[in-house]
């Protein structure tokens, strides 16, 4: 069986622990908890015919290189960059860490996610997405599950390439 390691990574409270929650477990919990360090699970996914065990790893904090070690990227194929859609400032840095992760793993798929879908409205989405020179590639709602599975299906259909 093929395994991938996928890192969940972003700024703080922007819902990668939610986001990793709702694929793995089916679940969603309001309560903010910090990440400390890195948590782990996997899930086992079927992608046409072929079996992949998917690593995720949810770290805690910034993608920053002073704030999150380098180390856990070691061995990651793929990175899902989650941004909170409710607190535009979470895509301030959007362009720089992309080019970061990039030459972290540059071979890796980036997925880059917009989070909390559920607490904006269309009309708010629309005037996040023209302000960014980087476009996401999901956006998604932990709390109602809206377009979870599909990223993750998605990330590990482009792991098989």
């Amino acid at each position: 069986m093929l395994s991938k390691k996928i890192i969940l990574t972003g700024s703080f409270g922007v819902g990668k622990t939610s986001l990793f929650n709702r694929y793995i477990n089916q679940e969603f919990s309001d309560k903010y908890l910090t990440t400390i360090g890195v948590k782990v699970n996997k899930k086992i996914v079927n992608i046409d015919g072929n079996e992949i065990s998917l690593l995720i790893w949810d770290i805690a904090g910034e993608v920053s290189q002073d704030k999150v070690p380098a180390s856990y990227f070691l061995g990651a194929s793929g990175i899902v960059y989650v941004t909170d859609l409710s607190r535009p400032i979470t895509f301030k840095n959007l362009e720089s860490d992309y080019f970061f992760l990039k030459e972290l793993l540059p071979s890796g798929v980036i997925k880059v996610v917009a989070n909390k879908k559920d607490l904006v409205t269309p009309d708010q989405i629309d005037a996040i997405a023209k302000e960014l020179t980087r476009p996401w590639d999901y956006t998604t709602s932990a709390k109602t599950g809206e377009n979870v599975e599909n990223l993750f299906i998605d990330m590990a259909r482009s792991l098989l390439v």
